[in-house]
């Protein structure tokens, strides 16, 4: 039997999910805290995490996320998810230097997620960047 708290944490994940996948921009006040910290970038506050978004739809245009499990436990949650976009651009500072290639990208991702108060207070990341910059020639097993 889950409890409450993992059925809220859940909900807020799912939504938030549901939400950016619908370019719905009141997801960012209704379900990411004001304080929200990204460990993953060393930002702080929603806006920063908002322009890390912004930053990714540059880059790798109106991408898309498959989320391949969702596990739960009272206020974390655990989500290994799918990127999938087209690079256009490379201002992200893991593509600086990068010359855009137009290609298909696929980008492995296990997030953390922290719910506080019906929010997403926390979060932390695992990236496949290497497997990124595999796709994108910018690197090669023995370079």
């Amino acid at each position: 039997m889950t409890d409450e708290r993992t059925e809220q944490t859940r909900r807020v994940v799912t939504e938030f999910s549901e939400r950016f996948a619908a370019q719905d921009d009141g997801l960012w006040e209704d379900l990411v805290a004001a304080d929200f910290v990204n460990h993953a970038t060393g930002s702080r506050g929603r806006d920063a995490w908002r322009a890390t978004f912004a930053t990714l739809r540059h880059d790798l245009g109106d991408f898309t996320v498959e989320e391949h499990q969702v596990l739960v436990d009272g206020d974390l949650a655990a989500v290994h998810s799918t990127l999938r976009g087209r690079h256009i651009a490379s201002t992200m500072p893991l593509l600086r230097g990068v010359p855009v290639t137009g290609i298909e990208v696929a980008w492995e991702f296990q997030h953390l997620f922290r719910v506080e108060d019906g929010k997403l207070a926390e979060h932390w990341a695992c990236r496949d960047d290497l497997g990124l910059l595999v796709q994108l020639g910018a690197w090669s097993p023995g370079s």
